[in-house]
């Protein structure tokens, strides 16, 4: 199997068909949980290939077997789109009113097909096999975890795992890489302060919930700045408050909603603490009631720097040795993908899809989003290089 420049010339020769496989998916993009015609698609692809498959939900897992016994290595490629209208310009632009690939996940599919493709048709050189997992449900309910407790890394057991992300802010033939964390963990919050109602003429016959409320909203704006390390990241943001149901009535009620962001599984426990004891606190030493309710969200995306590590390598052999763009701060935005992490090791990198010259350069999750599709085969080089290298791994 070819390695370095061999490997990138053997991948561009299937450019043709990654821009055309990356255009059908483009015109039909479905959000999360209701991939139907996305996964009908991609096993139609995957048949073709001669690759088997499993199915469920609107989950696909495909296994590519090497010719010798070895390590298991899986990719996972995301499957949803986003609720946004698309331009109807462009000669692929998407068949399904209201939706739109605004995150590049049909280029994740396109990379990890084209993966899949390279790998079965060099079965007999490889040594272990090649799992891919089509994800449905990044951008809503973090489909990672439901296909993990389905089985998705077992049957066979899954080793390594990769994965990647297109982005616009990074002009193609160069990755984006970082150690340890990469994106937050978020949780959603929910706060809700009771008072008594009364007659607005007189307050001393009440306790004032907006009084109350506005007191916890001042103090849950100080748990990240006075009880966070600076050196550390963390952001609270209170997005809701509603309370109250006329201008001369003391309001009885209020209730607030936000999230919480963090990297640090201790900061996120500590920060909910504080969160609950403010939310309980501050409203009975004035009288009323109140209760934090925080729900847990994505985990934080915690990279393993040996993979990290390795993916460099091949992005040096690959793309050349000015190819990597070192990230210095994780993303407080979430990615699912951190969930895979938790269960084994591995790590999740950017492959670089902008490109000023040809206005290229719209930001993820706009309706003027688009990729520069030279950067299909670096990703299929890419993760080809990668897993292999990972085959080879001893303990």
């Amino acid at each position: 199997m070819k390695a370095g420049k061999e490997l990138l010339d053997e991948v561009l020769a299937m450019k043709d068909w990654l821009v055309a496989t990356r255009r059908a998916l483009h015109r039909i993009p479905e959000p999360g949980d209701a991939e139907f015609e996305t996964q009908a698609e991609l096993c139609c692809i995957l048949d073709t290939l001669g690759i088997p498959f499993e199915k469920r939900g609107t989950s696909v897992v495909a296994l590519v077997e090497g010719g010798k016994p070895g390590k298991v290595v899986g990719i996972r490629a995301d499957m949803d789109a986003l609720p946004v209208n698309e331009p109807a310009e462009r000669p692929y632009a998407s068949c399904h009113k209201g939706y739109m690939h605004a995150c590049g996940h049909d280029a994740h599919m396109t990379v990890a097909l084209g993966a899949a493709k390279y790998f079965s048709e060099r079965r007999a050189e490889l040594a272990g096999s090649i799992k891919f997992l089509f994800q449905p449900a990044e951008e809503t309910t973090g489909g990672a975890a439901n296909m993990i407790a389905d089985g998705c890394l077992e049957n066979p057991r899954v080793d390594y795992v990769i994965g990647l992300h297109v982005m616009p802010d990074i002009p193609v033939g160069k990755v984006e890489l970082k150690r340890g964390a990469l994106n937050g963990a978020s949780d959603w919050l929910g706060v809700t302060v009771r008072g008594k109602g009364a007659h607005a003429a007189y307050p001393s016959t009440g306790i004032d919930a907006i009084m109350i409320a506005a007191k916890v909203v001042d103090a849950l704006h100080t748990v990240v700045s006075r009880n966070v390390s600076p050196l550390q990241e963390a952001v609270l943001t209170l997005g809701t408050i509603q309370g109250g149901t006329r201008n001369n009535i003391i309001a009885d009620e209020v209730a607030m909603t936000g999230t919480i962001r963090t990297t640090d599984p201790q900061v996120r426990a500590e920060v909910a603490e504080r969160v609950r004891a403010i939310a309980s606190g501050i409203p009975a030493a004035l009288g009323g009631s109140g209760e934090a309710q925080i729900v847990a969200g994505y985990s934080a995306l915690i990279n393993h720097d040996w993979v990290v590590d390795l993916i460099a390598e091949e992005a040096q052999a690959v793309l050349g040795k000015d190819s990597i763009v070192w990230r210095e701060k994780p993303s407080l935005g979430v990615e699912d993908f951190g969930f895979f992490l938790q269960e084994r090791p591995g790590a999740f990198y950017h492959l670089g899809c902008g490109n000023k010259a040809r206005g290229i350069v719209e930001p993820l999750h706009a309706n003027g989003f688009d990729i520069d599709e030279d950067c299909l085969p670096l990703g299929v080089a890419m993760h080809v290089g990668i897993a292999a290298r990972l085959l080879e791994v001893r303990p």
